[in-house]
């Protein structure tokens, strides 16, 4: 027995630093874990011979990671698989694995830990005096010379019991394998959705695979080895625990055998907080000469008053194959968080669900051939049949992962580790964002009880990133993310809009917001940097309208895109107020403060141009929406018109951030806030005077031409700098200003922000990483998830326009570097309904075709390359169109 009595959660050593002991274990477990412990040494210290070419099975498109040596540390090297529902992280271990576990929904705090909970807000008594607090604050920054207030923190309320996504312990797998390890690798198979280590050990070449099926809801550990395959073998003894004393901080649940092949894994995050539930099912392929209840549960004695723990064991030489199968749940609800359930967000004990899922009916997929089969299928379609990239790159199969990012230079690139990490991301957001909750800080991978920023929903910049390419390369991954708007968002910030803003219309949050609708502004330290950030369910809602701009998905629209965005909007023209500072009879927000940025203002370009832009959303989708409330539209263009468009060009040469010109040329901060307009947003992209231009600077009339806005956008740009500063050293803020150069059409800026934040910001495996120099840095999937959308933005641009009727245009290879002189695209996605495919080569395009979905609404197009229009034309449902000429 090799992990028998090791993994009780009150003994079990600490991976790969063997702590928490017991003060005095049994004479047994004192034995097993000293054998553990100089298995694992010995392990790593045989891993010397290695292997030096990818490992057999690996893609031969190179689309995936790979390695010869085990992780260690969680963030820089363990490897990702999850379907939405679960997550798991895979260190690549051999006669023992530990793989850590998440479950999405798996949060301490909220209503579970404290019953008076209520996402962060003021009480309903002080709605009068906090009125007038806000009336206050905004006349005192009108009044002031500079047009700013010191601090807001009036507005502010504590967090409360705000919690953190919270890992979910560990699945501990064992082999009684001894004897010189060769031939190691592992690795993540990007084609196919897989995790696996191989290794040659005492003669036999074993095999581990790892995957999350989203179609089955389910993760899957499978082993198997040549031994095992011959006529007569089996592999060696087995065993399954769970610890989550590994797991930081996270209480020991209750392990019990739920039958003889099954382990029940029940405990609470906190106490008190939410329950959870984990069921792990052990099936094997027997031998001939396997004896009858080969596979056993063994429930362990333990301490009075310790909770009960088990694991599962199978004998030597009786399987040729095994593989356990493991689903989890808890009883968090977002059909539970509004006014109706008392925003309990409780729903039902986990237990019966989880049942059916680890039982499947009769006619269900039982063996591991056919649900690693369905597996596949469904990666597949979700993921790479409907669209695909090439950068002309050569795969380094000769290489291993590591080595190639250490080896990457910025400007020098390498179109290789370029096309992976694009790939990559991809998958991170298929992988995590196809569950109940959208993709949050970590995707759905977080280590330990409690998080960096909690692992929730930064609303200011972050969680729009996860989604940035999601309609462009053709993901089916929003409706999460929608239906997390409308489920949590909505029912507490409707109460927020009347007791903090004293607005009775729609709903509003600010920008930090975990699965329990904390609504609230968050106090801390200077609140308006982190917190006064209304403007975050505007930013949003750029989501869902490019949802349906992209889809023309009306049924979709009448029933939630459209409601989500009235109600919004209907919440900032309540909001907006006349401009008592230059009193030139414009319409600003206030108090507003650029995200994360003082001074805390008026007018802030950020907010306006956003609001801007959710205004003409509106007015574009209102005839699709069915809504015959025309007063509301007829108020949505009548305050657009006097709304200042935050568009100033200030006194060196700069797009001001305020509309007071304040900003300062040596300002590197990492947000790009007043560039919104520029990407992802159109307002400075698309910029036309008759449009959004003309403003009263002092009583005088003012019109910027185009290229006089751009000109602007690209000074601030400039100047912010190249993604660290004294701020931050984070991946998303050098992703963000490659996808702004490209917009410009600058392909040696783009490359350079992009590859320098790949060289800085990514890790062994390919995770993007706060801080990176640290010996333990924080993942932050923001990154990974946005690069294919700044990536893709050098290779295809079609931005918003603010109406209808205005042409959607189409730029090919508007800042293509001089690194990918030859390259394809499948399957793009872009406004209208349109998929394009695109193919270039000598750094020119050779071929694009448009196909037009089946059902769209009539619009004009222009399709430019080289800064010329090199055809046009009007969709029309199921049309296509070629060009070759160019």
């Amino acid at each position: 027995m090799v992990l028998t009595y090791l993994f009780h959660d009150s003994t079990l050593i600490s991976w790969g630093l063997f702590r928490n002991f017991l003060p005095s274990p049994p004479p047994i477990l004192q034995q097993t874990i000293e054998m553990w412990k100089s298995r694992v040494l010995l392990t790593l210290a045989q891993l010397a011979t290695l292997t030096v070419s990818a490992p057999s099975g690996f893609p031969t498109s190179g689309n995936g990671l790979w390695y010869t040596t085990t992780g260690n540390v969680w963030s820089r090297e363990w490897l990702p698989v999850g379907n939405g529902y679960l997550g798991a992280m895979v260190p690549g271990g051999t006669s023992n694995e530990v793989t850590q576990l998440n479950i999405e929904s798996l949060w301490s705090g909220g209503p579970f830990a404290d019953k008076s909970y209520n996402g962060g807000n003021k009480q309903s008594g002080e709605r009068e005096a906090t009125a007038q607090a806000m009336q206050k604050i905004r006349q005192t920054i009108f009044d002031s010379p500079t047009g700013d207030i010191e601090d807001i923190k009036i507005l502010a309320t504590d967090s409360g019991a705000y919690g953190s996504y919270a890992g979910a312990g560990y699945l501990v797998s064992g082999i009684n394998t001894t004897g010189t390890i060769s031939n190691y690798a592992r690795w993540l198979d990007l084609d196919q959705g897989l995790a696996r280590t191989s290794w040659t050990q005492s003669g036999a070449n074993y095999l581990r695979s790892t995957f999350c099926s989203h179609p089955t809801q389910a993760c899957v550990q499978h082993i198997t080895s040549t031994i095992s395959s011959s006529a007569s073998g089996g592999l060696p003894a087995l065993t399954y625990a769970f610890s989550s004393a590994l797991e930081s901080g996270l209480p020991t649940p209750n392990i019990t055998c739920q039958d003889p092949s099954t382990l029940r894994i029940r405990g609470f995050v906190d106490t008190p907080g939410m329950l959870y539930e984990i069921i792990a099912r052990v099936r094997v392929t027997t031998t001939a000469a396997s004896p009858p209840n080969a596979v056993k549960c063994i429930q362990f004695p333990v301490p009075f008053g310790a909770p009960p723990n088990a694991t599962i064991e199978i004998a030597g030489g009786v399987a040729r194959e095994a593989w356990v199968s493991w689903v989890g749940g808890t009883e968090y609800s977002m059909d539970a968080g509004d006014a109706v359930h008392d925003f309990s967000f409780r729903g039902p004990d986990p237990h019966d669900a989880l049942l059916r899922l680890i039982n499947p009916p009769s006619t269900g997929i039982i063996d591991y051939s056919r649900i690693l089969a369905q597996h596949v299928a469904d990666y597949k379609a979700a993921l790479t049949d409907k669209f695909s990239l090439s950068l002309g790159q050569t795969p380094r199969l000769d290489v291993p992962t590591d080595v190639v990012k250490a080896e990457y230079k910025t400007d020098v690139g390498d179109p290789y580790l370029e096309w992976l990490l694009f790939n990559y991301g991809r998958y991170l957001l298929v992988s995590s964002g196809r569950g109940v909750l959208p993709a949050n800080l970590q995707g759905k991978w977080a280590n330990g009880h409690g998080n960096a920023w909690s692992s929730d929903y930064h609303a200011n910049i972050n969680i729009q990133m996860n989604y940035w390419s999601a309609e462009m390369t053709n993901l089916n991954v929003h409706r999460p993310l929608f239906d997390y708007f409308q489920k949590t968002w909505a029912p507490r910030g409707e109460f927020t809009a009347q007791v903090l803003y004293n607005i009775t219309r729609g709903w509003v949050v600010h920008n930090e917001v975990n699965v329990f609708g904390h609504s609230g502004m968050k106090a801390w330290e200077n609140s308006a940097l982190w917190a006064n950030y209304p403007e975050a369910n505007v930013w949003m809602m750029m989501h869902v309208w490019d949802h349906f701009d992209y889809n023309n998905d009306i049924a979709w629209w009448k029933a939630q895109g459209w409601p989500l965005i009235k109600a919004v909007a209907s919440f900032h023209l309540d909001k907006l107020i006349p401009d008592l500072y230059f009193k030139d009879s414009s319409l600003v927000v206030s108090p507003c403060n650029s995200p994360e940025q003082e001074p805390i203002t008026f007018g802030c370009a950020h907010a306006q141009q956003m609001i801007w832009e959710l205004f003409n959303a509106v007015e574009k989708g209102f005839a699709a929406s069915g809504d015959t409330d025309k007063a509301f539209l007829a108020e949505v263009k009548r305050k657009r018109a006097q709304m200042d468009k935050g568009l100033r060009i200030g006194s060196w040469g700069q797009l001001q951030e305020w509309k007071i010109d304040r900003d300062s040329p040596a300002d590197t901060h990492r947000h790009l806030s007043h560039l919104i307009g520029l990407y992802p947003g159109y307002s400075i992209t698309g910029y036309d005077t008759a449009i959004n231009g003309g403003l009263l600077i002092n009583g005088t009339r003012a019109t910027y031409t185009r290229a006089q806005v751009i000109d602007a956008a690209t000074v601030s740009l400039a100047h912010r700098g190249d993604g660290t500063g004294p701020d931050a050293d984070s991946g998303w803020e050098k992703a963000w200003r490659a996808a702004a150069w490209a917009q410009l059409g600058n392909a040696e800026k783009f490359y350079h922000i992009l590859t320098y934040g790949i060289a800085i910001n990514f890790g062994a495996n390919l995770f993007s990483l706060y801080n990176p120099y640290n010996p333990d840095p924080i993942f932050q999937i923001d990154a990974n998830l946005a690069y294919p959308s700044a990536l893709l933005n050098a290779l295809i641009q079609a931005p918003d326009v603010a109406s209808i009727s205005t042409p959607l245009t189409i730029t090919i290879l508007p800042a293509l570097p001089k690194q990918w002189p030859t390259g394809a695209i499948r399957g793009a996605r872009v406004r209208g309904g349109m998929t394009v495919d695109l193919k270039w080569s000598s750094g020119r395009p050779n071929a694009v075709s448009i196909k037009v979905d089946a059902k769209v609404v009539q619009r004009p197009v222009r399709i430019v390359y080289g800064g010329k229009t090199i055809g046009s034309f009007v969709t029309s449902s199921g049309s296509s169109r070629s060009f070759t000429r160019f």
